[in-house]
């Protein structure tokens, strides 16, 4: 049987009329509390393969003078702009800035923005800290991020005109006893000993070493090691995440 378009229509208009808010390509309607389901919560991924848990109370420096043992910040978001204007401006707002020598411990909490971020202990078995597989492993972002790092570096003696080598991916700035000693700008790889301080001393016993590093996107990573006199790695420092 042909039935005329108009009447089709007619049909329609009236079958909306009698049931006013239901969607002809709408389901059933939903009862209290019968929303969208909640989304799944994102798979656990595996640790990072070159950080593992710290064992025993200090960490030599491996055979090239490089640090290994560090406390490190799940990442905060920024705007990953990475000239020195930027950085200097990064690392300089909020609580973190102006605590250069406080020791935080495995687990503490940092409130940043609306985030809750906890510090890490890790050994690294490599001479770099790969920061991607840090953030990665543990479901944070990668990108456009600023990590903040910290050690003890415990000396033996006094150590005079020693220089503090670092390399970062991508920029980043560090202090020694909460002086700032070096920086390095702009979208660059991690190269070892590509940014060198200026001589500084460093007392017998432990020595707090913090670092900021910002990355705009990719791989990033970091590595440091203390230079002596003679600009020779110094292999008689051990790294700890405590003060006496």
């Amino acid at each position: 049987m042909h039935i005329p378009r108009l009447a089709i229509v007619t049909l329609a208009v009236l079958i909306a009329a009698a049931n006013p808010g239901a969607s002809p390509q709408a389901g059933p309607p939903q009862g209290p509390g019968r929303g969208a389901p909640p989304a799944a919560p994102a798979a656990p991924r595996p640790p990072a393969a070159t950080l593992k848990a710290p064992v025993g109370p200090s960490k030599p420096v491996n055979a090239a003078g490089f640090i290994q043992r560090w406390l490190l910040l799940e990442p905060i978001r920024t705007n990953g702009q990475l000239t020195e204007t930027a950085v200097q401006t990064a690392v300089k707002t909020g609580d973190l800035a102006t605590q250069p020598t406080v020791m935080p411990k495995g687990g503490d909490k940092v409130s940043v923005g609306d985030s809750d971020l906890a510090w890490h202990a890790v050994d690294t078995t490599a001479y770099n800290v790969n920061l991607y597989h840090f953030a990665y492993a543990l479901n944070k972002p990668t990108t456009n991020v600023l990590f903040w790092a910290v050690t003890v570096v415990n000396a033996p003696r006094d150590m005079a005109n020693v220089r503090l080598a670092i390399g970062s991916n991508a920029a980043s700035i560090w202090w020694v006893d909460g002086e700032e000693v070096i920086g390095i700008y702009n979208d660059r790889q991690a190269v070892i000993d590509d940014g060198v301080s200026k001589r500084i001393n460093l007392k017998k016993g432990p020595n707090v070493i913090r670092a900021a590093i910002i990355n705009a996107g990719g791989a990033t990573d970091f590595c440091a090691r203390f230079l002596d006199a003679d600009d020779k790695p110094i292999r008689e420092l051990t790294a700890s995440l405590t003060r006496p």
